[in-house]
């Protein structure tokens, strides 16, 4: 699928309830959005080349437009430093470099990450907003400990995955 199958019209509320009925007054107006399939869960094997950084009115951070070896589009967040042209690379043996997604376990301690799983295959959940990242603690006995933004320290499977670096935009904070 190309990058347009990747864009769906995200319908506006607009102060209304189930039956379309205005409960909330002097809502709506404002332009068209496109939600984009951001994909959080690209965890098997792949090699990606970064197409294009963009904008997404839907959420602070930037996305990345990705270009899988079998020619399929995807869009992912954006992190930190990375550029057009960068290749992406997931799984087990993945070089531990900025943008590459991995499991924990294989990620050395310190290492900062974002879009982490807090279960295994799950896709993931913590540390996507535009800036953020969580910091691997340690990872020990089939569990790992990260640090989040919020200072919360947070006990996960090793096996989840994490894609390292923060996330990109961070100016935005």
């Amino acid at each position: 699928k190309g990058p347009k199958a990747l864009k769906t019209i995200l319908k506006k509320k607009a102060g209304r309830n189930n039956s379309g009925k205005i409960t909330v007054a002097h809502r709506g107006g404002g332009s068209k959005r496109f939600y984009r399939l951001v994909n959080f869960d690209f965890n098997s094997g792949f090699k990606a080349k970064v197409v294009a950084i963009e904008y997404d009115p839907n959420r602070a951070a930037n996305i990345a437009l990705v270009q899988y070896e079998d020619e399929q589009f995807d869009y992912i967040l954006a992190p930190d430093k990375i550029k057009v042209g960068a290749v992406l690379v997931g799984g087990e043996e993945a070089p531990a470099r900025v943008g590459n997604r991995m499991p924990i376990n294989k990620i050395p301690v310190g290492t900062q990450v974002h879009n982490v799983e807090m279960l295994p295959g799950q896709g993931g959940k913590l540390c996507r907003s535009a800036g953020n990242y969580a910091t691997i603690l340690s990872s020990e006995g089939g569990m790992a400990q990260i640090k989040l933004p919020s200072g919360e320290v947070r006990r996960i499977k090793d096996d989840c995955f994490a894609s390292i670096g923060a996330v990109g935009n961070s100016d935005v904070m």
